[in-house]
């Protein structure tokens, strides 16, 4: 499903909070005076002065080993054109993005306000001191050549401009899976390419590299075939001119085997499929709309192997499966440029990585119990975990192997290790909950819909294919909202308990049934029907919507009563818990209980060790718990470290295979030095806790909160362990991309207990 993008969204989405989409943090404490003298006067001075006698010493002493630029002068702009440096900046910065996200890579974005080739190049290189490399982008054709060739030859840092190499690498690894699959060779197939741009000359000499040969490689333009009848053509375009004799695109189809299209939308035709060998590859490239539609493509070549540039078709040649880790290879070894020989390495390495099997987190998070190589599963999917501990190695390889990496890597197992921290491989949780969620979007029953935010939560919802929302409340109060804020939730849901009378009848009914020997009448369950956090929660219980998300503007307790009542615990459940996923730069990690109970005892403790385990499980971990004191392994005597070993012994004795520990303070559960100098027997002594389990619901509550307050953590939740059916309760005041996780988190959690599974 694509993805519906309003221009309201899209602004507020860069102009709230701080403007922008990045900022500086620093990587050293300044708390004290000595601090800011040795990070600026005087220490700074001695860091200068090495530097100064050896100019290596850079990469030792401050950030330039991890620090990318990416330039533009504005002149190509997605689809946009010449629009100039400034509105350029949105994208790269997005890029800056990209590059953190996926590789742990910190990037300055540059918007040079200058058009001729020589200044510009003279004005890039002028910048080399400060970067470890530099990404070009969005510098429109012919110049790009220019630009490119001769900062590589003039700069001794990786320099790549992405629209040129990234489609070229991805597609290149995409096309020898096909050829692969068919049982074509590279170096027999007839290639046409609808395309003469940047990126259309660098797939070209990319795919020669690879052993297509040039003879049969037929490259057309807007104008028709690039052929020796052709006058006027610049000397890149010359480079692909053959003595052909037909001049137009649809006569180049005829027999051909590959189709690269990097163009225009509807540029083929059905008939100019029919016209191709048989096995035909089509790569229609062209965003947001390709050279031919994908499903009248698949209609009308059933043999044929089809790729675009889509997220909602297979095979999307996305070139973030690139960048981010060519670049992150290049500098880990310091490389002096990015040559042919990386690009190379980066296509073998995501087309042999396609070929391996694929981690059931990767094919949940995709809806399907199986991913495998195949027709529609020719490269990795842009939420691997290992691709950057696959193709950055191979770049870093590659350029070791060529003679042009100053820092050769040695231990390739730390190596390994080192790519995982850099990221923090669990940055990507929420990204893949989100892609299962829209698998098989479920019926979210949102009981505050009268709040703006739910509307526009839903709106995203809609748009994303993430859920089917239902929306409790005011229909008068929603539809004016609605209209408020221009959202399209038409074929939403609206219902109001208040005007629903057979409905809230039917319902109290139900409700009477299960609370009638606890004090509840007939008329109190009419009147509590037309409470929407009862009437929502009965919907659920009949089954009436799979999931249930309230909480935005009532406190947790009011909140979650209902369902307790309603919908009840799982079977061999005694209590619910409440967890949080707690993420920063560290990685990823799971706390519990922060909200439901107040002072568990053992027994009850224990059981919630049970439930996180189960839940940090969902989410395609493996739990490493700590069970959280005042006290090591029974230093001090109390009340809670008592209690805490007995729920350790008790989770144990159910489950032996559990990776649990306790009494444990929170900073030895982290670190795993004193661990093993001091306390080897603990099963956290080689791989530090992701799972901290919290005696009471005071040190709980008040741990997350804080390290979102003040220890700049982003935070998902709470998440409610233990219920029969999904119900998740948001925390007060969430805002519109929490609602949104907290909802996919939701459809999942449905999706799971369709199969008898659940948090």
């Amino acid at each position: 499903m694509s993805i519906k993008i309003r221009k309201e969204d899209a602004l507020n989405y860069h102009m709230q909070g701080q403007p922008g989409k990045i900022e500086v943090v620093p990587t050293k404490v300044l708390s004290t005076q000595l601090d800011l003298a040795l990070a600026y006067s005087p220490g700074v001075a001695e860091p200068c002065k090495e530097i100064a006698a050896n100019k290596e010493d850079v990469y030792k002493y401050t950030a330039k080993g991890n620090l990318v630029a990416v330039i533009s002068n504005g002149t190509a702009v997605l689809g946009l054109g010449d629009i100039g440096p400034e509105a350029s900046k949105p994208v790269m910065e997005g890029k800056g993005v990209l590059f953190k996200k996926f590789a742990g890579i910190d990037v300055f974005d540059i918007e040079i306000d200058e058009k001729d080739p020589d200044s510009f190049i003279k004005i890039v290189k002028s910048l080399e001191p400060t970067f470890g490399g530099v990404n070009l982008e969005d510098i429109k054709a012919p110049e790009c050549f220019k630009i490119e060739t001769e900062l590589k030859e003039k700069m001794s840092i990786p320099v790549m401009h992405d629209d040129q190499h990234g489609t070229a690498i991805i597609s290149a690894a995409a096309l020898l899976n096909a050829l692969e699959i068919v049982g074509k060779k590279m170096a027999d197939v007839k290639i046409v390419v609808n395309g003469a741009g940047a990126a259309a000359v660098s797939c070209t000499k990319l795919y020669i590299a690879l052993g297509a040969r040039k003879e049969n490689i037929i490259m057309c333009d807007s104008k028709g075939v690039l052929n020796t009848r052709r006058t006027g053509l610049d000397s890149i375009k010359q480079q692909f001119v053959l003595d052909v004799p037909f001049n137009t695109l649809q006569e180049a189809m005829v027999g051909a085997d590959v189709f690269i299209g990097l163009s225009v939308a509807d540029a083929i035709t059905p008939q100019d499929l029919n016209n191709m060998a048989k096995d035909p590859i089509v790569f229609a490239l062209a965003n947001p709309n390709p050279e031919i539609d994908y499903n009248l493509a698949r209609r009308t070549r059933q043999d044929a192997i089809l790729a675009t540039g889509r997220s909602d078709h297979p095979n999307q040649v996305n070139n973030v499966l690139g960048f981010p880790y060519i670049f992150r290879g290049a500098l880990d070894v310091r490389a002096q440029e990015i040559n042919e020989e990386m690009k190379l390495a980066a296509v073998r390495a995501l087309a042999e990585l396609t070929r391996e099997p694929v981690p059931d987190m990767v094919a949940k998070a995709y809806g399907t119990d199986r991913i495998q190589f195949g027709r529609e599963y020719l490269i990795p999917k842009p939420l691997d975990p290992r691709l950057i501990t696959t193709v950055s190695p191979a770049v870093a390889k590659a350029a070791m192997d060529s003679g042009i990496a100053k820092h050769p890597i040695t231990d390739w197992g730390a190596y390994h290790h080192d790519l995982q921290r850099r990221i923090g491989i669990d940055q990507k949780l929420i990204s893949r909950i989100i892609e299962r969620a829209k698998q098989n979007p479920k019926r979210v029953v949102f009981a505050e819909a009268n709040h703006h935010k739910i509307l526009k939560a839903a709106q995203i919802l809609k748009d994303e294919g993430i859920a089917h929302p239902i929306l409790l409340g005011n229909r008068e109060e929603i539809l004016a909202l609605i209209k408020e804020y221009d959202l399209d939730l038409a074929d939403c849901p609206i219902i109001y308990p208040r005007e629903d009378d057979a409905t809230v009848a039917r319902y109290a009914e139900r409700l009477y049934q299960k609370r009638q020997r606890k004090g509840l009448s007939y008329l109190d369950s009419m009147r509590q029907m037309r409470e929407r956090n009862y009437f929502g929660a009965m919907m659920v219980e009949f089954g009436d919507a799979d999931a249930l998300v309230s909480g935005l503007t009532k406190d947790y307790p009011k909140t979650i009563l209902p369902s307790l009542q309603i919908i009840g615990t799982a079977d061999g459940v005694d209590r619910v818990a409440g967890m949080y996923i707690i993420m920063n730069k560290n990685g990823t990690f799971f706390f519990a209980d922060t909200t439901v109970n107040v002072n568990p005892n053992a027994q009850e403790l224990a059981g919630i060790i049970e439930l996180t385990a189960r839940g940090v499980k969902f989410f395609d971990m493996d739990p490493r718990i700590a069970v959280l004191s005042y006290s090591n392994f029974g230093s001090s005597k109390g009340e809670v470290p008592t209690k805490t070993r007995e729920a350790v012994r008790l989770a144990r004795e159910k489950n032996p295979s559990l990776v649990v520990e306790g009494d444990i303070q929170g900073n030895v559960a982290f670190d795993t030095r004193i661990q093993q100098e001091t306390f080897p027997f603990s099963a956290l002594a080689d791989q530090p806790a992701n799972t901290l389990i919290f005696p009471n619901l005071a040190s709980g509550n008040i741990a997350y909160k804080l390290l979102m307050e003040i220890g700049g953590a982003d935070a998902i939740g709470p998440i409610l362990l233990g219920m029969k059916k999904p119900v998740h309760v948001l925390q007060l005041g969430s805002s519109i991309r929490e609602i949104v996780n907290m909802a996919a988190i939701a459809v999942v959690d449905a999706q799971l207990h369709e199969q008898n599974d659940h948090l």
